[in-house]
């Protein structure tokens, strides 16, 4: 006999996942109620929604600016989607505020691990591999210690690879979860940091 879900629980799986109203009450029935099971449904199946719409073309969207308290630090940002509709709706504004409040607070340089140029990251793997406390390791083990300190770097450098606020989700996956919940391919094309008497 399946498990009775009560709107309580299709409203607290909403909450957490920003999902629709039919997409948390399937989800939990196939998870028999379990919420944080129902929670992995979901990111698994909006992971899958957005690695299909990966490859469509997004030329529509939004360049938009954010001001931190005080004035000392702005950010201009250009995020896109696929049509003129999705860049105007509250759900679209209300991420792309977002991603400019996360490239205002920990001040990322690049976009994804992609848009790093090859030789700023030969540079970095060099500069990891000549480290006194690696070099000294064998030659095998050295190369794995040389990628986990990069993975840790990209999590400094690049906004995707960046936690989100307080949570324990990443930029790339609250654009995934985005992407799975409004239709649409969404990708950062670019971004400006501004700090007062940055570089002077």
């Amino acid at each position: 006999m399946a498990t009775k879900i009560n709107p309580q629980q299709v409203k607290e799986l909403r909450e957490l996942t920003s999902a629709g109203f039919m997409d948390c009450k399937r989800a939990l029935e196939e998870t028999d109620g379990d919420i944080a099971r129902a929670v992995a449904l979901l990111r698994e199946r909006g992971q899958a929604a957005a690695a299909s719409k990966a490859g469509r073309e997004a030329r529509e969207g939004l360049v938009s600016s954010y001001i931190h308290t005080g004035g000392r630090v702005g950010v201009l940002i250009e995020v896109n989607c696929e049509t003129d509709f999705v860049a105007r709706t509250d759900d679209f504004h209300k991420l792309v505020r977002d991603l400019a409040m996360q490239v205002a607070g920990l001040a990322p340089r690049y976009t994804t691990i992609e848009s790093i140029p090859p030789d700023a990251l030969a540079s970095k793997r060099q500069e990891l591999a000549a480290d006194a406390s690696t070099e000294d390791k064998p030659a095998a083990i050295r190369e794995r210690i040389v990628d986990g300190q990069l993975r840790k770097w990209y999590e400094q450098v690049v906004l995707t690879e960046q936690p989100f606020r307080d949570s324990d989700q990443t930029v790339g996956q609250l654009i995934t979860d985005a992407v799975a919940r409004i239709g649409e391919n969404i990708r950062v094309r670019r971004f400006e940091r501004y700090a007062l008497g940055e570089e002077l």
